[in-house]
């Protein structure tokens, strides 16, 4: 998969993407990214790219022309790609999100800054709004790398265990299972005996019902929309849950 990202600070990605799981895939092809200056597509001496808005107020704008220029220099027009802007405007990011994006071989991704970017930008030139979450960043440039990190995990060859991903929290629409690994006893705290019988289809009951435990416990409005067998609703149910 191919990412574009359309920055005023391009600087800020290469440290994340250069560890970690993120250059493993890039070392092995299944990523490759790009990130391209903003200001390198401006005409002025002074590479500007905001100024104030009309009609008044706090804040300065992000122009629409070096983004224009900037978008369709590096994709073409019509662009053969989703191009996102990271928006505190846009839908939610989630798992779901995730999985559809992770179809694509190709997405661009786009950065504002400032108090906001013009309309036009959102009206003419985007295809689709994505935020992180309900609250405020100082740029897109940190939700940009959740993207692409999100994503990644999702594409074939990434991970080294090809279920990591699939037993993943929101993965499955529920909270992932309780992990343990060696030693057996730490400070006196054991692990649960299950882990310890060799019993694998006990395993996966056990790790199913801690999964559907913990998510009851710490995020119930994810069982609404989980896909749950009648196993898992009686075992839920035993636990005081009443869908």
């Amino acid at each position: 998969m191919r990412f574009d990202i359309f920055s005023l600070f391009p600087e800020i990605f290469p440290t994340y993407l250069d560890t970690s799981i993120l250059k493993k895939a890039q070392d092995a092809g299944h990523l490759e990214v790009h990130t391209h200056n903003i200001r390198d597509y401006t005409t002025d001496k002074h590479h500007t790219t905001d100024d104030t808005p009309y009609g008044g107020g706090g804040g300065m704008v992000m122009k629409p022309e070096p983004i224009f220029t900037a978008v369709e220099t590096v994709l073409g027009t019509p662009a053969k790609c989703p191009i996102i802007l990271m928006s505190p405007q846009g839908r939610l990011f989630n798992q779901e999100i995730a999985f559809e994006l992770a179809k694509y071989d190709h997405l661009a991704l786009l950065c504002g800054r400032y108090e906001s970017l013009d309309e036009r930008i959102r009206q003419h030139l985007v295809t689709d709004s994505i935020s992180i979450g309900d609250y405020v960043l100082t740029g897109g440039e940190l939700p940009a790398l959740i993207i692409v990190d999100a994503v990644t995990r999702l594409l074939p060859g990434v991970l080294g265990d090809p279920e990591a991903a699939v037993d993943d929290s929101h993965a499955t629409g529920i909270l992932e299972y309780p992990h343990y690994t060696r030693p057996p006893e730490f400070r006196g705290w054991g692990i649960p005996d299950v882990l310890l019988s060799g019993n694998h289809a006990e395993i996966d009951r056990w790790r199913r019902h801690e999964a559907l435990r913990r998510t009851l416990a710490q995020r119930p409005d994810l069982l609404i929309k989980a896909d749950l067998s009648q196993e898992d609703l009686a075992f839920l149910e035993s636990l005081g849950y009443h869908p």
